[in-house]
């Protein structure tokens, strides 16, 4: 059954005790730590001294496999399990043959291990196109505007992972469709906090983890394939076989379905850690969550701009996720001074992200914004405060 609001900043929040002295607003980098967590990687550990430890991991295996199909709205077939988002790119990209559709469309503000990935598909014939600016931000238009008959792949970010943009990836996938591409999503900071169903979105490669929104570990990630069939991955192990275990060394087969892409044996602790990590988010309302993050994170910009702070939203609530961008050049710096006062914050490339769950509250929000407007007058007027300005 799913909680509502304001049942979420009760029972739910009740699952982070650490939250009672800290405020994370760092669900963008990395979650916060859970009872249900720590349950998780204590029965690891019982079953780690027992003769069924590898049957228990296979059982959580197919378990976190289940559960974040459904999540989804797919198919459990259509799940592979992978160890990062790097590694789920490189197999969607190595099913594309780079003939007449040689364009690979992206952003600048994709993450770099996804653009990385593509990048390393020039040698096999694919020419990268960017859209969006050389600074990072992008729109649905930019987009809409890039796709020609030449792009064989677009690759977009559900929720972009520096600035928090969010795009239309339905609008994108029918004119990426329409002109004979295939789309990949990057929903790592979309999943969990906000409703995501891949029959909506009409995608055609999902990747998600488990360490961020999804309140596990690093360590895990899902890659969902709409149509798994086709070529066969070059990167393959144990776990790819249609029997992983039939332990023939000369036999090289693939399953119909998404485990085709899988390798070899995951982290078992993250395997444990997505378990409870979606165990958590199933009990949620995410369109109350996603009602939720929306009015922290207007409450937040607001207050901050109100400071004199610089903040990248999106052009409407509807297009921004789940975290606010702080124009900020010493990132670092902030965050370990606002982290010494049990704030912790995520800083990347020039900003701090403030990121916002359902067991965020307003009182959270305060505390960073004073603290923000504290960290201000230090660096003003004492030496070594922080960052000098």
């Amino acid at each position: 059954m799913t909680m509502t609001m304001p049942t979420l900043l009760t029972t739910f929040r009740d699952r982070f005790p650490a939250l009672a002295d800290t405020v994370h607003l760092a669900a963008c980098s990395i979650a916060a730590r859970s009872t249900d967590l720590d349950q998780a990687l204590t029965a690891m550990l019982d079953d780690l001294s027992r003769p069924i430890f590898w049957a228990a991991g296979e059982e959580h295996l197919l378990q976190a496999r289940r559960r974040f199909a459904h999540l989804i709205g797919a198919d459990t077939d259509q799940i592979a399990i992978l160890p990062n988002a790097s590694v789920a790119a490189y197999q969607a990209a190595a099913g594309l043959r780079w003939r007449r559709r040689r364009h690979l469309l992206t952003t600048p503000a994709e993450f770099p291990g996804i653009a990385h990935v593509w990048l390393a598909q020039r040698d096999r014939g694919a020419q990268v196109r960017w859209c969006g600016t050389s600074a990072g931000r992008v729109t649905t238009a930019d987009y809409l505007n890039g796709i020609t008959a030449r792009t064989g792949l677009v690759s977009v970010p559900a929720v972009t992972y520096r600035d928090a943009t969010r795009l239309n990836i339905a609008r994108i996938a029918d004119a990426a469709h329409a002109a004979g591409a295939k789309v990949f999503v990057d929903a790592y900071q979309a999943v969990g906090v906000m409703p995501v169903d891949v029959d909506a979105l009409r995608c055609d490669y999902l990747v998600a983890g488990a360490g961020k929104y999804l309140l596990g570990l690093p360590g895990l990630a899902f890659l969902y394939a709409r149509d798994p069939q086709g070529p066969a991955p070059t990167l393959t192990g144990r776990f790819g076989r249609v029997d992983p275990y039939a332990f023939d060394t000369t036999i090289l087969d693939f399953p119909p379905h998404a485990r085709r892409f899988e390798t070899g044996t995951p982290s078992v602790a993250a395997v444990y850690a997505a378990v409870a990590g979606l165990s958590l988010i199933e009990r949620l309302d995410l369109g109350a969550v996603r009602h939720h993050t929306q009015s922290l994170v207007s409450d937040a910009a607001t207050r901050l701009a109100g400071q004199g702070e610089i903040v990248l939203l999106g052009g409407n609530a509807d297009e921004q996720g789940a975290h606010l961008a702080l124009v900020e050049p010493h990132a670092e710096a902030m965050a370990a001074w606002l982290a010494h006062r049990n704030i912790i914050v995520a800083p990347r490339a020039g900003v701090v992200r403030l990121a916002m769950h359902a067991y965020t509250t307003g009182e959270d929000v305060d505390a960073a914004c004073e603290g923000i407007a504290a960290y201000r007058v230090g660096s003003r007027t004492r030496q070594r405060v922080g960052a000098a300005r």
